[in-house]
C-alpha cells in the first residue's frame, strides 16, 4: 500500500520528496492546497471517502500515516 501510495503522490508531485520526513505536515512541506490535491487523488485512486475528522496532521505526515488511513477506510 505504502509504495502505490508513493508512486502516485511522486507522479502527481514530482517537486516533493514524501521520504524526507516523517512529518510533511508539521514540516511544512505540505501545505493546504497541496494537502487538498493529496485527498483528492487518494480518494480516485482508492475510492475511499476521506471524512472531515480524518484529516489530520498524522494521517498525512508520512506515507506510512497515509496508507494505514486508507486501509482503514477501505
Amino acid at each position: 500500500m505504502e509504495e502505490k501510495i508513493l508512486t502516485l503522490l511522486q507522479e502527481e508531485y514530482p517537486e516533493i520528496d514524501f521520504t524526507a520526513s516523517d512529518s510533511l505536515v508539521d514540516d511544512g512541506i505540505l501545505d493546504s492546497l497541496t494537502l487538498t490535491g493529496i485527498i483528492a487523488a487518494l480518494t480516485m485512486e482508492f475510492g475511499v471517502t476521506i471524512p472531515y475528522e480524518e484529516i489530520v496532521e498524522e494521517n498525512f505526515n508520512s506515507i506510512a500515516g497515509m496508507a494505514r488511513m486508507i486501509e482503514k477506510l477501505q
